[in-house]
């Protein structure tokens, strides 16, 4: 390969070549091609009179986007990728020796869930128990993946161990009630914490760059698929198993309960990881292309809301004799995951955006879809706070609230730079770069409802 190149390309090209080689469908040979390719462009380019990071840039331009790239490779070497997705046994496959890395702390994870019954605590019965530690004994190993699998630094491991240290010990620590609503929503919010902490481990300590973020956001969205396709291929598995057994009069039932559910839903949060990075690029991501699909369907769906809300003149109605929209608190509760559904929505259709192209009739599609979804929020904020003054504060209570004024926060900026985007006042990127700046904000609230909540609400 050519060299000769100014330091600071040098460093460009260094950090180009680490991220293409993320890309499992593109092995080192192609690597060294493709880095060849990009020097020689550089290198007609200074020639031509541009400046060097001005001739970095335009020369990756022209290699093509890496998904393209990555297709292209797909479909000439067809029969190297299905390879590459099956067992590798030659050390030198990078994807060989992450299979059977993540295999191995997938193996760990199932053990670390089973642990327990060796103190005499079963995961069936003994669920306050699990739902302290469950995100503790599993999530460390999808961030040890990660860290191995981008050759962390000594620092970053410590930045995201210490987190899960201090999870470990406040849940361990604090006398949480066993069936109160502190125990459940620190549960819960340890599980939202420690994921954004194994970000940490997935972008390999870049936790400011906006570009980063966005990569973690598009992976959770295609981790997610994943999991839920492996699921429903575990309850296939489940099923075939009991009847198999059944069918020579032996009872399968308690093996699937104590050993195959737990461990193979903990194992599949590895094994999940890995079929992300596996096929990173080489197809079309699966979570952009179902946005397509549901952002029409939810624009309605919230456009529908509001018209019955309107027809019924109950909006707001948090107590009182009429029927109640948003008097119950589960539908409270109900709406907010509605409206994290319509983030995700955004979020996952802005991942996969060209950032240059001009604004679409997608584009508008999704600001009626946020205006939309800020009208049904701000009908639950007002909701809220009727309850909270007429019936008190609770745990549940304060938590959902804390929750929609951060949506209400979110999707109010989204809103005006997606109006922005469309009337071609402001760039996409701006857009890009308030959503990913967003996410420590859900990071701080999750701290905070594991570590402040059980404290001030007496741990019930």
């Amino acid at each position: 390969m050519t060299g000769d190149l100014d330091p600071l390309v040098e460093e460009q090209i260094t950090t180009w070549r680490e991220y293409v080689s993320r890309r499992d469908a593109i092995d080192g040979r192609d690597v060294d091609e493709l880095e060849d390719h990009l020097r020689g462009q550089i290198g007609r380019l200074e020639a031509s009179g541009l400046a060097p990071d001005e001739a970095f840039l335009v020369g990756v331009k022209r290699l093509g986007a890496l998904d393209d790239l990555s297709r292209e490779f797909a479909r000439e070497h067809s029969e190297r990728l299905w390879k590459q997705l099956m067992f590798a046994d030659a050390p030198a496959q990078p994807r060989g020796r992450s299979l059977w890395l993540a295999l191995g702390l997938a193996v760990g994870a199932g053990l670390a869930i089973k642990a327990p019954a060796l103190f005499g605590i079963d995961w069936a019965s003994d669920g306050a128990f699990y739902a302290r530690f469950a995100a503790v004994l599993v999530l460390p190993f999808l961030a040890a993946y990660f860290l191995v699998r981008r050759h962390a630094s000594v620092r970053t491991t410590v930045i995201v161990g210490v987190p899960f240290a201090l999870t470990a010990v406040v849940m361990a620590v604090y006398p949480f009630a066993p069936d109160g609503a502190t125990l459940f929503l620190a549960a819960l919010h340890a599980v939202v914490l420690l994921w954004l902490v194994t970000g940490i481990a997935y972008v390999n300590g870049a936790v400011r760059s906006g570009r980063a973020r966005m990569d973690f956001i598009r992976f959770t969205g295609e981790w997610f698929v994943y999991f839920v396709l492996i699921a429903l291929g575990g309850a296939v598995l489940i099923g075939l198993t009991v009847a198999v057994f059944a069918a020579i009069d032996l009872d399968a039932s308690r093996f699937v309960a104590d050993w195959l559910l737990p461990c193979g839903a903990a194992g599949a949060i590895i094994v999940a990881a890995w079929l992300v990075e596996a096929k990173q690029s080489v197809i079309e991501n699966i979570a952009p292309v179902l946005t397509r699909l549901f952002t029409p369907l939810f624009t309605l769906l919230l456009l529908a809301f509001i018209v019955a809300g309107f027809l019924q003149g109950n909006l707001v109605d948090a107590g009182g004799d009429a029927p109640e929209v948003f008097g119950q608190r589960d539908l409270l509760i109900l709406f907010d995951i509605v409206l994290v559904v319509v983030l995700a929505l955004l979020l996952y259709s802005q991942s996969a955006r060209e950032p240059l192209a001009p604004a679409s009739w997608f584009d508008r599609m999704q600001l009626v879809m946020i205006a939309a979804a800020l009208v049904v929020d701000i009908m639950v904020l007002v909701a809220m706070v009727g309850r909270i003054a007429e019936f008190g504060a609770s745990p549940n209570k304060l938590a959902s609230l804390g929750l929609n004024i951060i949506l209400v926060a979110n999707l109010a900026g989204a809103g005006w730079l997606q109006l922005r985007f469309v009337t071609n006042r402001t760039p996409f990127d701006r857009l890009e770069r308030w959503q990913t700046g967003y996410v420590p904000v859900y990071l701080a609230w999750a701290a905070v409802v594991v570590v402040a909540f059980p404290p001030l609400f007496g741990f019930v």
